[in-house]
């Protein structure tokens, strides 16, 4: 199957990309911050800290806290806008730090939730440091007021001036900063309507963009510290072996080379005074694995064990109304299919790293993540020390998509060589293989769904039976419910403002037959809604198919009670023309979920050609997420999320053989090109009241929306990702 695009000029957004992702959460209550003496985080000069969000510099910098990551999403600048909106300063004086989970730990987590993934990073904490923008507002207010001797409720601020109008008298946030650092934090903090919003809400420039176009941008990859070494490490390349034995003086001798040493029970690492110099006396160096008995599994075992669970006794229920076993039995036409998914891989451009510095009383860590509080537990685990004897230096990432969240084992490697090597700087770097043979996959899963149809076409019956694996079950257990992993089932809960079903079905019955390999699963960008909506939404077109009727009518049947659902939906069929006859040759599919908060809908627009060669011409996507912090970020993100998407839709996929992973570069693991991107259309349609993420839903609609079209093109149904592998030329 070979894919293209029809030609088209490249949008920024396409030159520039994006990305986010992931999910690792840990409940908090966050009070408003008590004022400190000043401001001591990276390398700002000192000046008068507001409160914990806000550091107004002499010269009227305003330096704004971010406890998320940025991985190319956005999320810095997003936050940085809702905190300046309720600040009332002027955005070109704008700029960020992070402050290190260490001291959120000394400062009892006044940022609170150091998590970046599953679209959480505005949508969970954009209360909170709106308040501490509007609460530093009215301390530098306060505190220009009881310097003139009138009411603060006298006086206004804007761009980060204060004025009196009475007097006419003004001042600046710079002038009264540190006056304000010491008033008592207001107790009542009340925020904008949204619908006031000056700065957020509006398509602001990126606050990070400049850096990374001129090169400035610091990733892991750049630190560089004094005395610095470098290392470059082998796992054993299966999950649960060990080392055997290794020949140090092998390569003990080679230029640069300073230690070769074991970490862990499964790998070994060179140390030289290039990355290069320890990476090539890695590859020279004699290895032997006791791989264990997970070397006799394949993608074959595997798909093996997932088939028997679709016909298991015991499954955890994720969704149930009514009585399907009756529906189906008393069905005018009952209709069957079975789909799967492969493993996934997170593939970042940029490989896993970290530095690390080891003394007996402290360790210190310089890395990108997605949970800085997360990498500081791993720190702490490895070093053998207090928390409060560690910090880890959050570096913008190279892409995330969830790999960094949850999951530190590079952290931990790290710390253990370091350790070893105690007041030495080491950076540790994974090459392209290594990141690619120990990711944290997109879990492998099969779904066979079942349905009743009555006399009329209706659907009063449906069953999903999902085999396959549980992230929570690999690397969170103890966010299990009751042994049931909630994460499987998003897309397709009963109800609830995170990723509800958007049909109302009067016999429904979703669970889940737990099986679980050894190849580790992780929290990849859009998680398990990207595998359900594939299940859900090409089925739905198989039954109104089966049906005789329109794949949109049908849908719209069942969507009474999800007004939001449909709205996103009927705007995607307005914009691609769903009711109108595409242009010869070409053909449409539509699809649509909820997930992350946020309701999505998606139509494509595809040709396939008598050789078997898709050409995807364009995709349409609606989003509602609430609030839209940034409307240029979110028309970035939905492009972004395509790419991404449509790469595991159209080529995605890992196999194993001797209970490895089988592709470990770019060469077997393709991802989407410029040339075969389609066209994008971004419909935003926030509705108001709730708030929900950007990052990561819409990708879940990519490859259903294209799948149906490809079945309307060749009367095909596409059961199996990846589409690479099925054979699309016309019988």
């Amino acid at each position: 199957m070979g894919v293209t695009a029809r030609s088209s000029r490249p949008s920024r957004r396409s030159l520039l990309g994006g990305a986010a992702a992931g999910i690792f959460t840990l409940g908090f209550h966050i009070p408003l911050p008590a004022p400190a003496d000043a401001a001591t985080l990276g390398a700002a000069p000192v000046a008068p800290e507001v409160n914990a969000w806000v550091v107004v510099r002499p010269d009227e910098t305003v330096v704004i806290r971010i406890a998320r990551s940025e991985m190319g999403q956005g999320t810095l600048t997003g936050l940085a806008q809702l905190v300046a909106e309720e600040l009332g300063c002027d955005w070109a004086r704008v700029t960020t730090e992070y402050p290190t989970p260490g001291q959120n730990l000394a400062r009892k987590r006044v940022w609170g939730d150091y998590s970046t993934g599953g679209s959480r990073g505005i949508r969970e904490s954009n209360e909170y440091v709106r308040k501490g923008g509007a609460a530093a507002r009215m301390m530098l207010v306060a505190a220009a007021a009881k310097g003139w001797g009138v009411p603060a409720e006298a006086c206004r601020a804007e761009k980060g001036v204060i004025t009196h109008a009475a007097s006419g008298r003004s001042t600046t946030y710079g002038a009264v900063a540190g006056a304000a650092a010491k008033m008592e934090p207001p107790k009542d903090v009340v925020l904008k309507d949204p619908k006031d919003w000056t700065i957020a809400g509006q398509p602001l420039k990126r606050l990070d963009t400049l850096a990374k176009l001129d090169g400035s941008q610091v990733y892991g990859l750049d630190i560089q510290l004094p005395n610095l070494l470098n290392a470059a490490i082998r796992d054993c390349p299966v999950v649960g072996g060990t080392v055997k034995s290794f020949d140090a003086k092998a390569v003990a001798g080679m230029p640069g080379v300073r230690r070769v040493l074991q970490v862990g029970d499964s790998a070994v690492a060179v140390v030289a005074d290039t990355f290069w110099r320890a990476k090539t006396a890695l590859d020279a160096l004699p290895i032997t694995w006791d791989e264990g008995p997970n070397a006799a599994v394949s993608s074959q075992t595997i798909a093996a064990t997932l088939r028997e669970g679709l016909d298991a006794e015991q499954a955890f229920i994720g969704n149930k109304a009514g009585d399907v076993a009756g529906a189906l039995k008393g069905a005018a036409k009952v209709v069957e299919a079975v789909y799967g998914v492969p493993f996934q891989n997170h593939a970042t451009l940029e490989p896993m790293n970290a530095t690390a510095l080891w003394t007996p009383e402290r360790c210190e860590v310089w890395t990108p993540t997605q949970n800085g509080e997360a990498a500081l537990a791993a720190t702490a685990e490895a070093a053998g020390l207090p928390a409060t004897q560690c910090d880890v230096y959050k570096i913008h990432l190279g892409g995330g998509f969830g790999r960094r969240g949850a999951t530190h084992d590079w952290v931990h490697q790290v710390v253990l060589i370091a350790k070893e090597m105690p007041g030495t700087p080491i950076k540790l770097i994974w090459t392209r293989e290594e990141d690619m043979t120990h990711g944290r996959y997109h879990p492998v899963t099969q779904c066979r769904l079942r349905a009743a149809l009555d006399e009329k076409g209706a659907l009063t019956g449906l069953h999903m039976r999902i085999s396959g694996q549980s992230i929570l079950a690999a690397i969170a257990p103890q966010r299990m419910v009751d042994g049931r992993d909630p994460v499987t089932f998003q897309g397709l809960n009963p109800g609830g403002p995170e990723a509800a079903i958007g049909y109302t079905i009067p016999n429904l019955l979703v669970d889940h037959a737990m099986r679980n390999p050894h190849i580790i699963p992780g929290f990849w960008r859009g998680v398990n809604l990207n595998p359900n909506a594939i299940y859900l939404e090409c089925f739905m077109d198989e039954l109104a198919h089966a049906a005789g009727q329109d794949p949109l009518d049908f849908r719209l049947k069942l969507m009474g009670n999800h007004p939001k659902h449909r709205a996103v939906l009927e705007a995607v069929a307005e914009r691609i023309g769903w009711r109108t006859a595409p242009p010869a040759g070409v053909f449409r599919g539509l699809c649509q979920t909820m997930g992350f908060g946020s309701y999505v809908a998606g139509a494509a627009e595809v040709s396939v050609s008598d050789a078997g060669d898709l050409t995807i011409h364009r995709i349409v996507a609606a989003t509602d997420p609430g609030h839209a912090v940034n409307p240029q970020q979110i028309d970035a993100q939905v492009a972004g999320s395509f790419v991404y998407g449509l790469s595991a839709a159209l080529y995605g996929e890992c196999t194993v053989k001797d209970g490895r992973i089988e592709q470990t570069n770019f060469d077997t693991y393709p991802v989407m090109r410029l040339d075969a991107m389609p066209a994008v259309e971004a419909i935003l349609m926030p509705s108001g009241g709730f708030w929900g993420g950007v990052g990561e839903p819409t990708i879940a609609v990519a490859a259903p929306a294209v799948l149906n079209a490809v079945f309307a093109a060749t009367g095909k149904r596409v059961r199996q990702l990846p589409l690479r592998n099925t054979d699309l030329r016309r019988a």
